[in-house]
């Protein structure tokens, strides 16, 4: 017979070996999680009626970013897997679908270029709060925020407020005039303004901003998405015979026609500003020739820095053809944003601790400083125009790019520290 005290020694050690072949139940845990992938819920406009281009240039971004993690080993050992649902950016409804998708996917976090319903898809998500970031442009939206910390604390808009294209452009005029490289026919500025509450919100702030300067308003022309026919317009352009027209619209494809129709029977002088439209790809392959000399600017852009041609370089080569020159680096900075808020947290589905991270610390990408450490979780705008948003150096905020459409390319006139060439004299001048 084996004497007690031995047996019970011979089972002590088996039983130990056998739980050293066996990992602990937190290692297991350990182990799976890692081996799970970090959802990030892309909302992306790809039947809708508008915002397909924006959409299709976040989402590149975004790709680029991804795979760019994911190659070099992925986020806290984990792959980023995106989930790509179609949003109408037009419908209440179908904005609240799309991210209602999302949620019951358990993503954790959502990313997206923008809406045009953007309360009804904050509300979409005020139950579940995993950190949302978008480029959403809307003071209206950041003003929510602001007064409903707790509801909306987990959205970040990625990107200075539209009010910000009414506000700097009399400060962009004034820059033109003194430099000498333009001479106005006269200092009115006359606005053709869409319907939507964007562009009236640039329109509004425009007004509110030329008292101040040597501008004056010289009338007010309203148009209606769809614009089918650009005459009546140029007819009411002429008419009213302003030095600068702010063409406040946001459809890539009108624009493109209006130069066209402006360019053969334009009224000699003016400098025609197309507000933010012609960023989008489709701009300069539709207008063509009759781009020239178009001027227009985005609150959100990739630089002409080191930094920015390195991305624009990389993005050509992933994504051949004419880049935009706005949400693919907003895009691609976003993804980074997140991943250094996963990194610093340790785990993503903290949402509270993320978005803590996101809200206190700024990150420098391609299209410039993003800091949401403000009542609004908006990015600061620079130059600064007076806003309670904006930044007194470039490196503190995100800079509004002014761009001339020269020799068949888009080339950065503003701010003099971005720029890359100068404004130059329009064919019809």
């Amino acid at each position: 017979m084996i004497h007690k005290t031995s047996r019970r020694a011979i089972l002590a050690s088996a039983a130990a070996g056998v739980a050293s072949t066996l990992p602990m139940p937190w290692v297991s845990r350990m182990s799976a999680l890692a081996a799970e992938p970090i959802l990030l819920g892309l909302p992306t406009a790809k039947t809708a009626a508008a915002g397909v281009a924006d959409h299709a240039d976040y989402l590149n971004g975004a790709t680029l970013a991804m795979e760019e993690i994911n190659g070099s080993g992925g986020v806290l050992g984990r792959q980023i897997k995106p989930l790509v649902v179609d949003i109408d950016v037009l419908s209440p409804e179908g904005c609240q679908a799309s991210i209602r998708n999302l949620i019951d996917a358990k993503v954790h976090a959502i990313a997206t270029a923008f809406t045009l319903a953007p309360i009804p898809t904050m509300d979409a998500t005020v139950d579940y709060k995993c950190p949302f970031l978008w480029g959403v442009t809307q003071r209206n939206c950041t003003d929510e925020v602001k007064k409903a910390p707790e509801k909306y604390g987990h959205m970040f808009q990625t990107d200075p407020s539209e009010v910000h294209y009414g506000h700097t452009f009399p400060i962009f005029l004034e820059s033109m005039k003194d430099s000498g490289l333009w001479k106005p026919t006269n200092n009115g500025v006359h606005i053709v303004q869409e319907q939507i509450a964007y562009n009236q919100t640039i329109s509004k702030a425009l007004q509110a901003a030329l008292p101040k300067s040597d501008f004056t308003l010289a009338g007010i022309t309203d148009i209606q998405f769809p614009v089918q026919d650009w005459g009546p317009v140029i007819q009411e352009i002429k008419k009213i015979g302003a030095g600068t027209v702010m063409i406040d619209h946001w459809v890539a494809a009108e624009y493109a026609a209006f130069c066209k129709q402006w360019t053969a029977d334009p009224l000699k002088g003016p400098l025609i500003y197309l507000q933010y439209g012609p960023s989008q790809p489709e701009f300069l392959e539709l207008a063509g020739p009759a781009a020239e000399g178009f001027v227009w600017s985005s609150v959100l852009g990739v630089y002409a820095d080191e930094k920015g041609n390195a991305f624009r370089e990389k993005y050509k080569k992933r994504f051949p053809g004419i880049m935009g020159l706005c949400y693919t680096g907003n895009g691609y900075d976003t993804v980074n944003y997140l991943r250094a808020a996963w990194e610093a947290v340790g785990d993503p589905s903290k949402f509270k601790d993320v978005c803590d991270w996101i809200r206190t610390h700024g990150q420098r990408g391609v299209c410039g400083y993003m800091s949401l450490n403000n009542p609004w979780q908006e990015a600061g705008h620079y130059p600064d125009d007076g806003n309670p948003i904006t930044a007194k150096s470039l490196e503190e905020g995100m800079g509004q790019l002014y761009v001339q459409v020269q020799d068949g390319q888009h080339k950065i006139i503003y701010p003099e520290v971005l720029a890359e060439s100068k404004l130059r004299p329009w064919p019809w001048i």
